[in-house]
C-alpha cells in the first residue's frame, strides 16, 4: 500500500501540519483520520480518510478498513453529543464519475442531517448558509472526541 505523499491531495496535505482550526484534523488514528470537511453541507459535516493514498476500499487493508468503520461510529456518536441531528448521510463516492471531489484518495463522509436542513440558497445563490463558524464547529467537535 502506498502511504507516499501526492502533490496536490488535500488529505495529505493536512496530515502535514499539526492538528489545530487550520488543518481541520479532530483526530488521527494508526490507519485513519478525521477531518472536518472545509466547505461543509451542515455544522459538523466530517471526513474519514485512510492515512494511505489509496483510491478506492477495496485496495485498503484489512486493518485499515476496520479503523475506518470504528471512526465513522466514533464519528456519529461524536456528531450526535454535539449537534443532536435527526439523521445522517453515510458514504463515499469513488471515481471522478461518481461525483468524488479527490477521486485519488479515498474517504467518507459522515453529515448530519436535520428536518428541513436544505434551502433555496444553494440552489439559487450557489452558496450554503450555516449557523456556525468552522473553527467553532472544530473546537465542539474536538472537545467532544476527547472527552
Amino acid at each position: 500500500m502506498s502511504h507516499e505523499h501526492k502533490d496536490g491531495c488535500i488529505f495529505c496535505d493536512a496530515l502535514q501540519s499539526p492538528d489545530n482550526p487550520e488543518n481541520l484534523i479532530v483526530y488521527r488514528g494508526e490507519k485513519s483520520f478525521v477531518i472536518l470537511n472545509r466547505y461543509p453541507y451542515t455544522n459538523g459535516h466530517l471526513m474519514v480518510v485512510p492515512i494511505a493514498h489509496i483510491p478506492s476500499i477495496e485496495l485498503l487493508e484489512q486493518e485499515t478498513c476496520i479503523e475506518l468503520m470504528q471512526l465513522i461510529t466514533t464519528s456519529i456518536k461524536v456528531l450526535r453529543s454535539v449537534y443532536t441531528p435527526e439523521g445522517f448521510n453515510v458514504g463515499t463516492n469513488i471515481g471522478d464519475v461518481a461525483g468524488a471531489g479527490v477521486a485519488s484518495h479515498v474517504h467518507f463522509h459522515i453529515v448530519p442531517r436535520w428536518a428541513g436542513d436544505t434551502n433555496f440558497m444553494t440552489t439559487t445563490g450557489m452558496v450554503r448558509v450555516l449557523p456556525e463558524e468552522l473553527c467553532q464547529t472544530y473546537e465542539r467537535i474536538v472537545k467532544a472526541w476527547n472527552s
